[in-house]
């Protein structure tokens, strides 16, 4: 079943690429003209939506009995086995401010497992990939997580609460603690790419909240394969549909959970 995974893989590397160059292309002609709001400071266009149904169309090509789960909700069909699970456009709001940083995302869901992903940072030109046991690769190259082993040497990345506003108090607090404690925190607006920026070490940890499926799945494939760890706060499997996240390389994974509890319970944090 790898080679399998692998050829899936790396003919969804291509339709990312083929949606990048046209979300590139369609944003030197964009304006505010095109943008719609979904819900509270949550926005969407055209190239969203174009870019999915581009997508799905391919995907559906290259794997008919599969289904989907995807952000703009085009299509609604679930498969018995293999779902997609697709952010068409990751870091809707750059892309509309013109900030040069957005992602596609599809992972693939076979049964509850998933199996493979792959982010394409449109800007960078750079194209991660990785499938279930083979690893993981960024433009062809191996890439694996950071051996940083001390919080002080770690470049920590998160994002901000946008709409979900409940657990503000305990995210300042961890905030608090991560500014004093890393050797920096980052929030670029894409959390696909926030997850491939760990798997290839440029990050050693990312955690955020209130985060869909479509927006960790083929990141999360990424980190494992590696050799990184995705869990929910808790440390348990429950990042997919649980809307909170922590992916870490192996030695910063349970500080940081840890910290995170620790607050949660209301706990002094120094």
């Amino acid at each position: 079943m790898n080679s399998t995974y692998q050829k899936l893989t790396l003919a969804t590397c291509e339709i990312a690429r083929t949606v990048g160059k046209y979300m590139a292309n369609e944003r030197k002609g964009f304006d505010d003209s095109k943008i719609e709001n979904k819900g509270l400071h949550d926005l969407v266009s055209y190239v969203d939506k174009a870019s999915e149904e581009f997508i799905i169309a391919k995907l559906q090509e290259m794997l008919p009995e599969s289904g989907f789960i995807a952000e703009e909700g085009t299509n609604d069909k679930r498969g018995e086995r293999f779902n997609w699970v697709i952010d068409p456009l990751d870091g809707t709001t750059n892309y509309i401010q013109g900030i040069p940083l957005y992602a596609v995302s599809i992972g693939l869901l076979d049964g509850e497992e998933l199996v493979l992903g792959v982010v394409y940072e449109v800007g960078r030109d750079e194209c991660f990939y990785a499938w279930k046991n083979g690893g993981a690769y960024l433009n062809g190259q191996t890439i694996r997580v950071s051996d940083r082993r001390e919080i002080h040497e770690a470049l920590l990345a998160t994002g901000f609460p946008y709409n979900d506003f409940s657990k503000m108090e305990s995210y300042m607090i961890f905030l608090e603690w991560a500014m004093k404690n890393a050797r920096g925190v980052r929030r670029l607006g894409s959390a696909a790419t926030d997850l491939v920026y760990v798997a290839c070490g440029r990050f050693e940890a990312f955690w955020e909240y209130d985060l869909k499926p479509w927006d960790v799945a083929a990141g999360a494939v990424i980190v494992k394969e590696a050799g990184g760890t995705v869990t929910d706060y808790k440390g348990g499997d429950n990042y997919l549909f649980g809307k909170e996240i922590v992916a870490s390389n192996l030695w910063l994974k349970d500080l940081i959970i840890q910290k995170i509890n620790d607050i949660a319970a209301n706990e002094t944090i120094q």
